[in-house]
């Protein structure tokens, strides 16, 4: 079980990650845009983030590079979990140090799967 923070601003959204997450044994917190996610992350220090791109104010991208060069949070896998799909975008995330991508919508077994293999290493 961890416990993961979930960062997106579509109420809708959250609540079908958190229903799929808890069924599978894990702890489910919420931040509904970057800047409350980076500050939660720091604060709660979660396994794992599953971090939305397209967000008002800090966006994904800039909330992901805030989390993944900071001491504190360096060590906390952020995944990048959003609608856009290009080849750019994957790679922009990356070099903000996410540790996966995943595109909407996300079958269960594909986000379990992606969770269990960023906690592993």
């Amino acid at each position: 079980m961890a416990r993961i923070l979930v960062v997106d601003d579509s109420p809708s959204e959250v609540k079908v990650f958190k229903a799929m997450l808890e069924q599978n044994g894990h702890e489910v917190i919420a931040a509904e845009n970057g800047a409350d996610g980076v500050a939660m992350a720091r604060q709660e220090k979660p396994d794992v983030v599953l971090m939305d791109i397209v967000m008002p104010g800090l966006n994904g991208f800039q909330a992901t590079r805030q989390l993944t060069k900071d001491d504190d949070t360096k060590h906390i896998p952020v995944i990048i979990v959003t609608t856009k799909d290009q080849e750019t975008d994957r790679v922009w995330g990356k070099r903000q140090g996410a540790s996966g991508y995943l595109v909407k919508p996300v079958s269960e077994a594909t986000l379990i799967s992606e969770i269990d293999s960023v906690m592993a290493g």
